[in-house]
């Protein structure tokens, strides 16, 4: 049967005729001519791209962040954590990959993680920004944060932040998550120290303390 398959497709390739081949090239190439010297049944016409244009100098917006509105000057290719750290003073968001693959500048875009290396400020619009200085209410850590100092869930601290962020977003949403829901949670932060088995543990211990 495989045969039979492969004969055919080979005699099918042998019948195609040195004219043939021509007379399909030309065809091609009349289409193209065709589309692009207007020379059509329909009238067509060119539309300008819809869409508000920005730059290339900075612009003043606004931005909620933690709960406060503030205005900020950004130029378009501002990303949303050059604007924490550099424009609002707001450290506590790292850039470790600075290109979306560590999830260390983790944020909340109305209360949803993302990441903040990687998208536009004037993307933001209208939505609220929370960071790990959002976190802690009424001057009292969160309880995941509480249970990362209990159970010595960090080293050198860079990916803290955003491990942070994934886990209070998880037991928020989450009120009894098992060891693979955190798993699940923090699978796009990464910790070059390890110290993965400590986080698992504060969130989970983090997450009983809540109920």
């Amino acid at each position: 049967m495989e045969k039979k398959d492969q004969d055919a497709e080979s005699k099918s390739a042998k019948n195609i005729s040195r004219r043939g081949f021509i007379r399909g090239a030309g065809l091609s190439t009349a289409g193209s001519v065709l589309l692009s010297s207007n020379v059509l049944a329909f009238d067509y016409k060119e539309q300008p791209a819809k869409g508000k244009e920005f730059g290339p100098g900075a612009m003043t917006i606004k931005m909620k962040v933690n709960g406060i509105t503030k205005s900020i000057s950004v130029e378009p290719r501002t990303t949303l954590a050059a604007a924490l750290r550099d424009h609002l003073g707001l450290t506590g968001t790292k850039v470790v990959c600075d290109r979306g693959a560590c999830s260390a500048c983790t944020v909340y875009l109305d209360g949803k993680p993302v990441n903040s290396c990687i998208m536009s400020a004037l993307d933001v619009g209208d939505k609220e920004v929370t960071t790990i200085e959002g976190i802690a209410k009424n001057g009292e850590l969160h309880p995941v944060q509480e249970a990362f100092i209990e159970h010595d869930a960090s080293q050198c601290g860079y990916c803290t932040p955003g491990m942070v962020m994934s886990c209070v977003h998880l037991v928020e949403n989450n009120p009894n998550p098992n060891l693979e829901d955190v798993k699940d949670a923090t699978r796009g932060n990464l910790c070059r120290c390890g110290t993965y088995p400590h986080v698992f543990k504060a969130t989970l211990e983090a997450a009983k303390k809540m109920i």
